[in-house]
C-alpha cells in the first residue's frame, strides 16, 4: 500500500518548503510522487502500476500519493494544472515533474534515469 502525503507528512519526508527556499530532499531513498484525484480515469490506469513498481524496487525508491482534491497547497506548491502528475524526486538534484498516465517502462526508464536506482 502506497503512502498519502498531507502537507504535514510531505514537510517531513520529502521538503520543508516553509523552511527552506533552496531544495533539499528529506527521504531517506529517492521517491516518486503521484498527484492525483479520485475521479481521475487516468490516474485509476496508473495507480496499480505504481503499486507493482513499489513491490518491485522494495526499499530502493518510495512511492507517494497526495491527493489533489485534499492537499490543494501542496498541488499548488508543485504548479500541478494536470493529473495524474509525477515528481521524480532523486537523492541529489532536482527533482523533475512528467504528466499523464505513463506506461510502465517509462516509468522504469525514469526510476534508472533521474532516480539513478536499478532493479
Amino acid at each position: 500500500m502506497l503512502e498519502h502525503l498531507t502537507v504535514d507528512t510531505f514537510k517531513t519526508k520529502v521538503f520543508n518548503y516553509a523552511d527552506n527556499k533552496e531544495w533539499k530532499y528529506e527521504g531517506g531513498a529517492p521517491c516518486l510522487i503521484d498527484f492525483y484525484a479520485d475521479w481521475c480515469q487516468p490516474c485509476k490506469m496508473v495507480a496499480p502500476v505504481l503499486e507493482e513498481l513499489q513491490k518491485e524496487y522494495g526499499d530502493k525508491i518510495v512511492i507517494y500519493k497526495i491527493n489533489t482534491e485534499d492537499q490543494q497547497e501542496l498541488a499548488g506548491v508543485f504548479g500541478v494544472q494536470s493529473i495524474p502528475s509525477l515528481l521524480f524526486v532523486p537523492m541529489d538534484g532536482q527533482p523533475q515533474m512528467a504528466q499523464g498516465a505513463l506506461p510502465k517502462e517509462t516509468f522504469e526508464k525514469a526510476i534508472t534515469d533521474v532516480l539513478k536506482v536499478t532493479k
